[in-house]
This record gives structure tokens, C-alpha cells and sequence, in this order.
């Protein structure tokens, strides 16, 4: 009995590829009836993302089924399978589990920390439970997988700093302002990371939005998917008196804003803090900008460095991470251990119950009209008595000793269970 991960993600393979095995919701429906439908797999889970198609089994026999599944896959999705052999990882017992946890907590992505996998993981449980393609194994595994991401974010920080320049954006302008509920923002030009940048900023609550434009009519486009207003990109100095934060990529070749004017405008603000990104390069916003009071003045190098500070932050405390799912990983193999010795501990019960069961028979033969309340009294002393006996090998069966093979078979040839 085993759990085996066999999969590819976005260090193994190109997209071309993961695009070619990737699974919808309908697919992974039919693909999981499938898998079931393999002698070697008891039990199946497909999680597929943008970055990774991984599917957790619940085998006999890990070493010939891996090569069962990888020609599965191929037959299913039409692919040649070495296509696939250079792509697929397979990860068998602890391995797998520590694997799938990491996942889960988000170790393995292309974002270390980063929220979305862990729904997406929820959607794939959720479908193999629909599905009854998920059973005692994997259930087990699939909750403690979620309860260990859990875990992680709420003991370490790998969750908090930004780690993108859109969030890095956001982090420092509630660094100046604090809360954004009240501030006005100016998207100057139309780069596609400084239209990033300004949705995590427009999402972030500021009060209202401008959108200054070479070509107004983009402009106009932008104001309304920001739910904001454009103008005319001759007028943005003017705007600047209202705008507190300002990302700008305009594509110019020469400063749009110089020193002189953004000291006249600071003047006019009565030193107002005012927040500058410039994603620009070649950059559009006079540097020597930053020396002016209670101007905060950041280019494109700027935010990478928060970005690359934040993401070594993360990445210390996913040694943190590690630690715990290296905790984890034994809480989850002592129960699937105990589950070994399951079937002998029913056994044994069912030996004492049916001892019981035939010794006060022709206990109550002899004792003709015994009252009910003495049966029911002589009932609770027995089990007492049985549960107290059978309490010291129950316990060893459950326990994680490394003999625990040996051990089962003393206990059923000590009680004579060999034949049930």
C-alpha cells in the first residue's frame, strides 16, 4: 500500500508540453474513471494548473504502476509517451507525501508563497469526492495536506511581502500614505506592467483614478476598465496638483517631467507627499526628482529590489515550512502504520465479544430469572474486564513500532485469529 505522485510542472517541462497534458474539469472526470479502471490504482486525484498536472494515487505495487499511468497518460491525451518520460517526475511513499504537502504550501511554485494552489488543490479534492475516485488514503492525505498549508501560513511569513512589482507598488504607497482610501491616482502612459502596477494599485481602494494618455482614446478605454476618468496627456502636470500616487510609463525618449516643474508643482500641493513610480526605460521622470521634499521618487530597479529582498524573506521562511511538513510527514505515516493492524485489532475484538457473548449465555441459562438491572451490571463488569485485557495489545498494534509486521502476527497467533 502506497501513495505515488507522478506529474510534471513548470521546471520539467515547457508549456507546449504541459498544455498538451492538461486536464479541464470534464477531462479530469474522464480521466480519473480511467485511472480507476487501471488494476494498479486503488485510489486517484488530477490536479491541474497553468503550471503543473500532477496526479496522486493510491497503489499496490509503486514500481510497475508508474509505468501503467505514464502510458495511460499518453494514451489519453494522444501524445507520444517519450514525450512525456523526460518531463514526468515520480515520487513513491514519504517522498510523495512530502511532495504533495509542499504543493499544497506552496514550496514547489513558480511563486514561493503564493495563495491560488491551495484552492486549486480544494477543486481537485472536491472533484475526486464527487467523483468516488478518492478514498480512505487519499481523503486522508488531501485534508492533511490542506491542514499543513494552513499551518504554514499561519506559522511562518512566507505569505507576507510582495513579490511582484504590481504588490511592491501597492506595499510602498501604504508605506507613505498608509491607508489609500482617500488618495487620488494618475496612470501616466500605457505600458503593460504599468497597467499591471495600476490594477493592484485600483484594487488596493484608492479614492479615484486618472488615466493620462498619448493616444486619448486608449486612455478613455483604460479610465473605464479602472472606473476612472481620462484626459488629455497635455494636461497631466496640471492633475498632478489632485494626484498623490503616479505610476508612469509613457515611452518617451526624454523626461516628460523635469525638476523645475515638479518643484513649482510641489509648491502648488504645499508639499503634499506625492508617490512617483517611473517603470519607464529609458526612464521618463527626472531623477534628481527624488530630492525634493516629500517626494517619493521609485524606477523600475527600485521596485525589483524591494521585490528580490522580500522574496529572500520568503524564502527563509520556507525552511520554517520545511520543518513543519517534515512534522507533518510523520504524523501522517504513523496513521496509515496504524492502519496495517486495523483488520487484526477488529479481529481480536470480535474473538472477546463472541467469547463474552457465549460464556454469559450459559451464565443466564443457570441463573434463571436473574433480574435485568444484574444482567445489565454483570454486562458492564465483563466489558470492563474485556476492554482493560485487550487495552495493552491494542495499543502496540496502533503504535508505530518498526516491528509492527512480527508484532501482528504474535497477537493473532497468541489469540488464535490466524483462521478469520
Amino acid at each position: 500500500m502506497s501513495i505515488l505522485v507522478i506529474g510534471l510542472n513548470h521546471k520539467t517541462a515547457d508549456v507546449e508540453v504541459r498544455e498538451s497534458i492538461a486536464f479541464d474539469a470534464e477531462k479530469i472526470r474522464k480521466g480519473l474513471a480511467g485511472l480507476r479502471g487501471l488494476p494498479c490504482v486503488k485510489e486517484a486525484i488530477i490536479l491541474s494548473t497553468c503550471n503543473r498536472v500532477e496526479l496522486y494515487l493510491h497503489t499496490d505495487d509503486e514500481l510497475n504502476s508508474a509505468q501503467s499511468i505514464k502510458d495511460y497518460l499518453a494514451e489519453f491525451h494522444q501524445i507520444a509517451v517519450e514525450v512525456l518520460n523526460g518531463a514526468l517526475y515520480v515520487y513513491a511513499g514519504v517522498d510523495g507525501v512530502r511532495h504533495m504537502f509542499r504543493v499544497a504550501s506552496s514550496l514547489d511554485s513558480m511563486v514561493v508563497g503564493e495563495p491560488q494552489i491551495l484552492g486549486q488543490l480544494k477543486d481537485s479534492f472536491e472533484i475526486g469526492l464527487a467523483e468516488q475516485s478518492s478514498g480512505i488514503i487519499l481523503n486522508k492525505l488531501m485534508k492533511k495536506a490542506i491542514s499543513v498549508a494552513k499551518r504554514v501560513r499561519t506559522e511562518t511569513k512566507i505569505a507576507e511581502n510582495a513579490v511582484s512589482i504590481g504588490y511592491a507598488a501597492v506595499e510602498l504607497a501604504k508605506k507613505i500614505f498608509g491607508d489609500l482610501g482617500d488618495k487620488v491616482f494618475m496612470l501616466l502612459g500605457a505600458g503593460e506592467m504599468a497597467e499591471l502596477a495600476a490594477r493592484h494599485l485600483t484594487g488596493s481602494g484608492v479614492k479615484e483614478v486618472i488615466v493620462a494618455n498619448r493616444t486619448y482614446e486608449r486612455g478613455c478605454t483604460l479610465a473605464a476598465e479602472f472606473s476612472g476618468r481620462a484626459i488629455e496627456f497635455s494636461e497631466f502636470k496640471t492633475e498632478l496638483l489632485r494626484a498623490d500616487i503616479v505610476i508612469c510609463s509613457t515611452g518617451a525618449r526624454s523626461y516628460v517631467l523635469n525638476y523645475g516643474e515638479m518643484e513649482k508643482i510641489m509648491k502648488s500641493r504645499r508639499q503634499r507627499p506625492a508617490f512617483i513610480i517611473d517603470i519607464s526605460v529609458p526612464r521618463n521622470i527626472d531623477p534628481k526628482i527624488n530630492d525634493l521634499d516629500n517626494v517619493y521618487l521609485y524606477d523600475i530597479d527600485d521596485l525589483q529590489g524591494v521585490v528580490d529582498t522580500n522574496l529572500n524573506e520568503r524564502l527563509k521562511e520556507s525552511l520554517k515550512a520545511e520543518e513543519i511538513i517534515n512534522e507533518e510527514i510523520e504524523v501522517f505515516f504513523t496513521w496509515m502504520q496504524s492502519l496495517d493492524a486495523v483488520p487484526t485489532i477488529v479481529a481480536l475484538r470480535k474473538a472477546a465479544e463472541d467469547i463474552k457473548n457465549e460464556e454469559l449465555s450459559k451464565l443466564y441459562n443457570k441463573l434463571n430469572g436473574i433480574a435485568e438491572k444484574d444482567k445489565k451490571a454483570i454486562d458492564q463488569a465483563v466489558n470492563s474486564m474485556i476492554n482493560k485485557l485487550l487495552h495493552p495489545p491494542t495499543t502496540a498494534l496502533k503504535g508505530n513500532d518498526e516491528e509492527k509486521d512480527v508484532l501482528i502476527s504474535v497477537v493473532r497467533r497468541l489469540y488464535g485469529l490466524n483462521g478469520q
